[in-house]
């Protein structure tokens, strides 16, 4: 073919509405939905970064993204089903594979973390930029006294690519919901994909906040301890309601107003 004809590849999946029992289709629908949003609030990172959902009826398997799709292509029919020891159990389409670094990192958490329904992973300009800083992230504003205090932190050894690295990155991320790979990016996990979303939709805000106040390279506002020591206990585990549940549905309700195509 010559070098100036442009080829698109045929990206139709089998579907599987109706093929798979209902719990996986319902999680297949809702993984497919956080990386249609994920692309729509400008978190996507081309096809390099990755979220994952485990199925509830087979904890020993994950659904994630074929690698070579952009995020505003996933449909719920696309997304591979793989096991924690790395088995693909079902791929749509021959081209679109698993990614090495998709695999290590989520299987990884999903082996140490029984309560751990969904993992979301980012390379945002924010992102890298605050992990990429000594202090991480700091107590600047109240979107990150929700999260100040309680993220885990994993220093960079490479890309994530070598599953013997799997115990140290869960290691490093304990009984945490919120990570911060140092010099890579952020994570999140949660029970739920919109418990794992919200997580991470509200940590990249305070990041952008973060790296926008510092670029003014002017004195911060700095708090009292005692007023960040307040601000904190209100976002504490059980101190409020789950964020996530309610926001997801909006969200859903938002996507299927644009394109329901994800559903396919």
């Amino acid at each position: 073919m010559p070098d100036d004809v442009v080829s698109f590849d045929d990206l139709r999946f089998p579907s599987l509405r109706g093929r798979v029992s209902a719990s996986e289709w319902d999680a297949r629908v809702n993984l497919a939905a956080a990386y249609r949003l994920c692309e729509m609030f400008g978190l996507s990172d081309l096809i390099y970064t990755h979220i994952t959902v485990r199925l509830p009826d087979e904890p020993d398997h994950f659904l994630i993204n074929p690698n070579g799709l952009l995020f505003d292509e996933i449909t719920a029919s696309s997304l591979l089903k793989v096991s924690l020891d790395g088995t693909i159990a079902y791929q749509g389409h021959a081209d679109y594979g698993l990614h090495p670094a998709g695999y290590v990192i989520h299987s990884g958490i999903y082996k140490a973390r029984p309560d751990a329904g969904a993992v979301m992973h980012t390379h945002t300009t924010a992102g890298i930029a605050v992990s990429s800083l000594e202090c991480g992230l700091t107590a600047m504003s109240q979107t990150a006294h929700r999260f100040y205090g309680r993220v885990a932190y994993h220093d960079f050894n490479g890309p994530e690519r070598d599953p013997r690295g799997r115990e140290r990155l869960a290691r490093d991320i304990g009984d945490r919901n919120v990570a911060i790979l140092r010099n890579h990016g952020l994570l999140t996990l949660g029970p739920t994909i919109g418990e794992a979303f919200n997580y991470m939709y509200g940590l990249e805000r305070a990041c952008q906040a973060q790296v926008a106040a510092l670029a003014c390279n002017v004195k911060i506002n700095a708090l009292s301890d005692e007023v960040i020591a307040k601000s904190c206990a209100m976002y504490a585990p059980g101190a409020g309601r789950r964020y996530g549940p309610l926001e997801w549905r909006g969200l859903l309700r938002r996507l299927d107003r644009l394109d329901r195509s994800y559903r396919d």
